[in-house]
């Protein structure tokens, strides 16, 4: 008898366990970014340059800085940013949580994939190996996400990071 009350115990527990940590990785750590703006690098002087939006919805964590996720809209032209900002040869956007229904990776790829959206440089390491991506669709919707540059595949991965890379800041 005793040894059943141990085993329903233990997969109690396992599974109570299991349902703690995907509540803690789907909406735990998330937090609405409340305010904040949404730039591009310009391509004159390359520094990020705030744009005209409307609709801001973004999304973060602070336990990853890939976890940054926001839809917006604006009113400029894909020719006028194109002309004006720094674009992306390729750019894959990073799934979001479910709840986050504004942001919906599979559909952004291919509005990429098929040319009516076009990723822009948002922010080059907005933290240490982490570049900030813009990408506009024809009809103004927007949608930004944080992914690893060069010197972050480097440092995540275990190669020598190199001189190209910005000094890592140590908190």
């Amino acid at each position: 008898m005793m040894g059943k009350f141990l085993a329903v115990l233990l997969v109690g527990s396992a599974f109570g366990a299991g349902i703690f940590m995907y509540y803690l990785q789907v909406y735990g750590f998330y937090d609405e970014v409340v305010g904040g703006d949404v730039q591009l690098v310009s391509v004159v002087d390359d520094l990020p340059e705030t744009i005209s939006f409307d609709n801001l919805q973004a999304i973060d964590a602070d336990s990853s800085p890939l976890r940054y996720r926001a839809c917006f809209t604006t009113d400029l032209s894909l020719s006028l940013l194109s002309e004006t900002y720094v674009g992306l040869e390729t750019a894959t956007p990073r799934n979001a949580p479910e709840w986050f229904d504004c942001f919906d990776a599979a559909t952004i790829a291919a509005e990429l994939e098929a040319g009516t959206a076009i990723p822009f440089l948002g922010g080059k390491n907005v933290e240490f190996g982490v570049d900030r991506i813009v990408a506009i669709t024809e009809d103004g919707r927007g949608y930004v996400w944080h992914d690893l540059n060069d010197c972050g595949d480097k440092a995540y991965d275990g190669t020598i990071v190199g001189e190209e890379c910005p000094r890592r800041e140590t908190e």
